[in-house]
């Protein structure tokens, strides 16, 4: 009963963090559009006296709006301000709840990989606390230098870490493992952003016009900076949210070279959408995220590992041995795995009905993207493995 209502607070606590996501970066995408979107206003015009920077109309839910920046503040502070903040602190709040759920608590089974490395549990959840405080603090360090004024290499820069973050988790972490917490790292780094830098600088400029006092254009120009880098970031933090369902993705031998390639797609076709959005001609970084993505998916393709030569008759019952050793404890109405109260992805395999009719995805998780048994912690031998590929391959069928 206690694994069934963790799990079910772990659903309660995925969709609270995928609605307070959708709010986020949909206020971030809104706010990055209006500021490319902005036009002067005529000189002399009452816009221009008043110190508006720029300004737009838009239509919208038979409604017009007439959005305004100032090049620093109002002369007058109005009595209500509208913040945007908690959408973020939900979301990384959330995410990280989720985070300790789903993989903290089964880094036994969710984070190890022993044929990467043999880490205790306590290690794993070290080395992927780690990589999200530590990614913040370098990442700040880069912005707060000279680099930090020179926009076009900075990003580079923080892309190259983001590599070498993702490669130098593959060789500690388990691919799954990996790819989520490369993930929290940028997320942490985009919630930090808003808490330490975005947010704090807003108030300083609200303190200083309520004192009479003009406020420093530094924290706005500052903030706007941070709040561009989040909106780059959110793509390939999409990706990696969802990137669980896919294990051609995390599986694969070269999976940090497959996220760095994704999160390069992600990046280069919102910078399309920036460039757009202020009337710039951006219509080869969609071709070149295209590109990637097509990439990706030609390296990810199917290819199955060389197995040895099975020893033996291949038989109905000796596959359904196999499966029983190592599949059904996950994979039957009531599973015996521990945390797990129902069989995962929906798959059962504890009737040779069922094991027939779900070969196809048996053979793709086991054989192809090997990523099963979880961790292989039942210790699935290359012979096992060589006996259902050869009884998938013959057509599984059942014995009469």
């Amino acid at each position: 009963m206690d694994a069934h209502y963790l799990e079910f607070l772990g659903m309660l606590v995925r969709w609270l963090h995928i609605i307070a996501g959708v709010a986020w970066i949909g206020s971030s995408f809104y706010f990055i559009w209006l500021d490319n979107s902005l036009d002067a206003p005529a000189p002399g015009s009452d816009a221009a006296k008043k110190g508006v920077g720029g300004e737009l109309w838009a239509v919208h839910g038979g409604g017009f709006y007439n959005p305004q920046k100032y090049l620093v503040a109002p002369a007058a502070l109005p009595e209500k301000l509208h913040w945007f903040k908690w959408e973020a602190y939900t979301t990384w709040l959330s995410g990280t709840a989720l985070l300790v759920l789903v993989y903290w608590l089964k880094a036994g089974t969710m984070m190890i990989d022993g044929n990467v490395m043999a880490l205790t549990p306590l290690k794993a959840v070290g080395i992927g606390a780690a990589s999200m405080v530590g990614s913040w603090f370098i990442y700040d360090l880069l912005c707060r230098s000279p680099l930090g004024k020179r926009e076009g290499l900075l990003g580079l820069v923080v892309f190259v870490l983001l590599g070498a973050l993702a490669c130098g988790l593959s060789r500690l972490l388990g691919g799954r493992a990996m790819f989520i917490h490369v993930g929290t790292a940028i997320g942490t780094i985009m919630a930090a952003n808003v808490f330490f830098i975005i947010i704090p600088g807003q108030k300083r400029m609200v303190a200083a016009m309520r004192a009479g006092q003009t406020p420093n254009p530094a924290d706005g120009k500052r903030a706007k900076q941070r709040s561009v880098h989040n909106t780059y970031f959110t793509l390939p933090v999409l990706f990696i949210m969802i990137s669980n369902h896919y294990a051609s993705t995390y599986a694969h031998a070269w999976n940090w070279a497959i996220l760095v390639l994704m999160m390069a797609a992600g990046a280069v076709i919102r910078h399309f959408f920036n460039r757009k959005h202020k009337g710039v001609y951006a219509w080869p970084y969609p071709v070149l995220g295209a590109a990637l993505l097509v990439v990706v998916a030609w390296w990810t393709q199917p290819r199955v590992v060389e197995l040895p030569p099975v020893e033996g008759e291949v038989t109905f019952n000796r596959v359904r041995a196999i499966v029983g050793q190592h599949c059904i404890q996950c994979h039957s109405p009531q599973p015996t795995f521990p945390g797990y109260t129902q069989p995962q992805a929906g798959v059962l395999l504890h009737t040779p009905a069922d094991l027939v009719q779900n070969a196809p995805r048996l053979y793709q998780q086991v054989i192809v993207t090997r990523i099963m048994p979880l961790g292989n912690l039942t210790k699935m031998t290359e012979q096992e493995r060589a006996v259902l590929a050869a009884w998938v391959q013959a057509g599984a069928q059942m014995e009469p």
